[in-house]
């Protein structure tokens, strides 16, 4: 398991100031953090392949949060629950997600 965490990612960055519903949320999150085309676009299926698809970094960057929060005040409360959710199951593969505005 140590060369896994050898090829681990430091940081990722993903502007979400133009993001203007879920479907382009899910899209933005499948190109970055390279889900499988079956990704399921749901919060079920995020949470599947973060726990068993791919590995996250160790950085998340989300730039532009503030829209995000404003146009899918659920989806924004969602994400930041399965992260905080993530990184409680899975400690030795803790991801520091920052929210910038």
């Amino acid at each position: 398991m140590d060369s896994l965490h050898e090829e681990r990612k430091e940081k990722i960055t993903l502007d979400v100031s133009n993001i203007q519903d879920s479907n382009e949320l899910h899209n933005t999150l499948k190109e970055n953090f390279e889900f499988p085309d079956f990704y399921g676009m749901n919060w079920d299926a995020f949470w599947d392949a973060i726990t068993g698809l791919v590995e996250l970094p160790k950085t998340i960057i989300f730039e532009g949060w503030d829209n995000i929060e404003e146009k899918l005040p659920t989806d924004s409360q969602t994400l930041v629950n399965i992260f905080k959710e993530f990184n409680e199951e899975y400690p030795y593969m803790e991801c520091e997600v920052l929210y910038k505005k």
